[in-house]
């Protein structure tokens, strides 16, 4: 069994969009995950502007054999995670499932939507097969892909959610909950990434090394010598 199905409280679910920030940085997912802190960027704004054309929550659109359902509510007991898919393309499948408020069934295809163009590495990827996930958990069926709209690009990159991608969703979503039932945030690992990030002015990474920001903020406000 899934370290994940463990603890039952939904008081330990954790944001499925969380996914992206843990695989960004474990330091930056905990700063804003654990710690609550936050801060804005260009990119971060551009990507909020992004999300708000498309998540239209309660709006439904037919187009031909798809129904289309933006900002879609999922959740996930395994995994203990809840989240909002961008977009959920219902295609008409006859091996589908029935959708509520219609006579035919569908196969559910998750779309999310990125500011920027495709990663070298597989945070985006991991995010939608955990969207994936939860839709398989819900709706009771199998979701055999999805898709992610890069704006800078323009362009959908299909995503195969295969059995390899669940199990490493798993054992990231495994990971964000050690960390997370612990309060624990992990020491910083800089890299060139660290100048792209919306919290380099709150993490401090040329200061801290183990301390956390917390702390650092803490003994800051009562004029503590900081060493």
């Amino acid at each position: 069994m899934s370290k994940s199905m463990e603890i039952k409280s939904e008081d330990d679910y954790l944001l499925l969009s969380g996914i992206q920030h843990f695989q960004f940085c474990k330091r930056q997912w905990a700063l804003i995950h654990i710690e609550q802190q936050w801060d804005e960027n260009v990119r971060t704004i551009e990507g909020k502007l992004i999300h708000e054309k498309v998540d239209q929550p309660y709006l439904r659109e037919k187009r031909k054999d798809v129904l289309v359902v933006r900002a879609m509510p999922i959740c996930s007991h395994e995994l203990r995670l809840t989240g909002v898919c961008d977009v959920v393309e219902f295609v008409g499948d006859p091996a589908g499932v029935q959708v509520h408020g219609s006579d035919r069934k569908y196969v559910p295809v998750p779309v999310e939507y990125k500011r920027g163009k495709p990663k070298t590495e597989d945070s985006d990827i991991l995010q939608l097969v955990a969207q994936a996930m939860c839709l398989e958990e819900m709706l009771v069926c199998d979701v055999p892909m999805g898709f992610l709209y890069y704006h800078e690009i323009r362009n959908r990159e299909k995503i195969e959610i295969t059995e390899v991608l669940k199990d490493k969703v798993r054992d990231v979503v495994d990971e964000m909950h050690h960390y997370f039932a612990k309060r624990h945030t992990p020491t910083v690992k800089t890299g060139n990434h660290c100048k792209n990030c919306s919290l380099n002015n709150i993490c401090l990474p040329g200061l801290m090394k183990k301390r956390s920001v917390k702390d650092y903020i803490e003994r800051t406000i009562n004029n503590e010598e900081v060493t």
